[in-house]
Parts: structure tokens; C-alpha cells; sequence
């Protein structure tokens, strides 16, 4: 949804509640996502409160950085800033992406009535894009790419870093570039639904698709295309030190096959 060109929201939450009556129809549980008229099979409210939820998740990413700041500044004490703070973006980006993410694929089916942390964070972050309790076909395979792929290699990324492997630029400019793509793909589809099909994911509270839906996956814009940047910049160098070397050895080997004829 795009909340400037939706009217206003309405007062309470409702929904579309199939009547079972004599037929066999099921009847599913009244919901606060929008469209109003999806079917959420088995769907829970949240136990937990939205400032829990905000700040469990905060704590766990606080958690995550802290770990990786100890072990990484005791493994290369005398890392740049620069890197340190771009390992901690791998390293979190690899556990987001293969156990938050990961969690949701694995559980798709189930979503709408879990009453895990994890199950009511993502029912949660559902009120800004309802299309993880539906089943949603691109939104379960684009999902699980970035779980089974992103994930691991974000944690691969962030070890050639604090080792100065020879292929962390390389890498870095693969996994940044799958973030990216999968992010452009993902605020894509629904404004292509929203604008073609009328039809929108989100809340009309504009905290749910500023706070929720476009703040939070903007990280996932912002960071990776400077990644990308910096590390074509950084191969450019690494090919033009290269390249000078092979003139210069060229010269050389020029230099004294004249000497010796």
C-alpha cells in the first residue's frame, strides 16, 4: 500500500470472515492485514506487545555486533574502521538472512498462527507487507535464495575480510549484488501489483510502510551499492598495480635480452 493515496485507516482492525454455515467452507480467524479480504489459515494475534518485539529484536542485533566486534578485534586488533563496521554488516546480514529469513521459509506454511519469537516478528512486519501469511510465490522464493545463498556467504564475506583474502572483492560484489537485485525485485512486485492490480500489502497507518516496509529493507539498498562501489574501485586498483607490474617486467626482460645480444 501506498498510504498517500489511501483515504484514511479504519478505527478497528476487520476482516473477511467466511460464514461456515452448512457448507464445508472454512472459517478463518479475523486479521488486521490488508487486503482485508486475505485468508490467513490459522491465524494467532501476537502475545507480545510491539515495544517487546522491537526491543528483542534490537537486542539480538546488538548481541550479534558485539560477539563480532570481540572476536574480530582480537583476531586483527589493528583492522580500519571501515572494515570492522563492514564485517558487522556481513555478519548480520548473514544471520538475518539464514535464520530470521531462514525461519520463515521453513515455516511458511504455519506462519499466521506461530507464537514464537521469531513467528511474531514476522507476523509483525506482515502488517506493512501481508504477503508473508499468504503464501506468496515470489515472496517464498525470493526468500529462500537469501537464506540458502546470502546467508552463508555473507558469514563467508566477512571471514575473507578479517583474513585479507585475495577474493573477498569479488565475492563481496556477488553477495552485495544479490541483496540489491533481491530488494529492487521485492518493492517491485508490489508496487507493480499496487499501481497495475489496485491491490496493496500494507497497513494504511503510514508508520507500517515508512517505518516498517521501506525503512527497513532500504538498508539493504543503501549499504550493498556502496559495497558494490568500493570494491570495484578496489578491484580497478588491484588491476592497474597489476598491470603495471606486467609492464614493468616486460621492460625488464626487454632490458636484458638487449644486454645480452
Amino acid at each position: 500500500m501506498w498510504p498517500f493515496d489511501v483515504p484514511s485507516a479504519p478505527v478497528a482492525p476487520t476482516s473477511s470472515i467466511l460464514d461456515n454455515g452448512p457448507s464445508l467452507t472454512p472459517v478463518y480467524a479475523p486479521h488486521p492485514y490488508y487486503p482485508l479480504e486475505i485468508e490467513i489459515t490459522g491465524y494467532l494475534a501476537n502475545q507480545y506487545g510491539v515495544p517487546t518485539l522491537i526491543a528483542l529484536f534490537a537486542a539480538g542485533c546488538a548481541g550479534i555486533f558485539t560477539l563480532t566486534h570481540i572476536v574480530v578485534t582480537h583476531i586483527r586488533p589493528g583492522l580500519p574502521t571501515s572494515e570492522l563496521l563492514t564485517i558487522l554488516w556481513f555478519v548480520l546480514s548473514g544471520c538475518i538472512h539464514a535464520f530470521f529469513e531462514g525461519y520463515y521459509v521453513y515455516n511458511f506454511r504455519a506462519m499466521g498462527g506461530l507464537q514464537t519469537l521469531f513467528g511474531q516478528l514476522w507476523k509483525e512486519y506482515s502488517l506493512s507487507d501481508s504477503r508473508y501469511l499468504t503464501r506468496d510465490p515470489f515472496v517464498l522464493c525470493m526468500e529462500t535464495i537469501t537464506a540458502v545463498f546470502w546467508g552463508p556467504l555473507s558469514f563467508v564475506v566477512a571471514y575473507m575480510i578479517s583474513t585479507e583474502h585475495v577474493l573477498r572483492h569479488p565475492l563481496q560484489i556477488i553477495v552485495s549484488l544479490g541483496q540489491l537485485y533481491g530488494d529492487v525485485l521485492y518493492y517491485a512486485t508490489s508496487m507493480f501489483d499496487h499501481y497495475i492490480f489496485d491491490k496493496s500489502y500494507s497497513r494504511p497507518e503510514p508508520y507500517y510502510f515508512y517505518g516498517y516496509y521501506v525503512f527497513m529493507n532500504a538498508f539493504w539498498i543503501v549499504i550493498p551499492t556502496c559495497l558494490i562501489l568500493g570494491s570495484v574501485k578496489a578491484s580497478g586498483r588491484a588491476a592497474n598495480v597489476l598491470k603495471k607490474v606486467g609492464e614493468r617486467a616486460g621492460r625488464d626482460a626487454m632490458s636484458k635480452k638487449t644486454k645480452t645480444t
